[in-house]
């Protein structure tokens, strides 16, 4: 695990969980279509994991 994950949201994020919005914050997605290049860490994978149904992700 020591590369970087290329994370979409290609669903809203209105109306989910309180946490799971915090996971999206904490990998810092802020709109839909707008990719964000993360590191590919436990903790990134943990928060990525929690929020699947909502993200694409491709190896960047």
């Amino acid at each position: 695990m020591a590369g970087e994950l290329k994370v979409t949201l290609v669903r809203s994020k209105h109306g989910r969980l309180k946490k799971h919005a915090a996971c999206l914050r904490g990998l810092g997605i802020r709109r839909i279509h707008n990719p964000v290049v993360v590191k590919d860490t436990p903790e990134n994978r943990g928060m990525i994991n929690k929020v699947s149904y909502l993200l694409k992700v491709e190896e960047a």
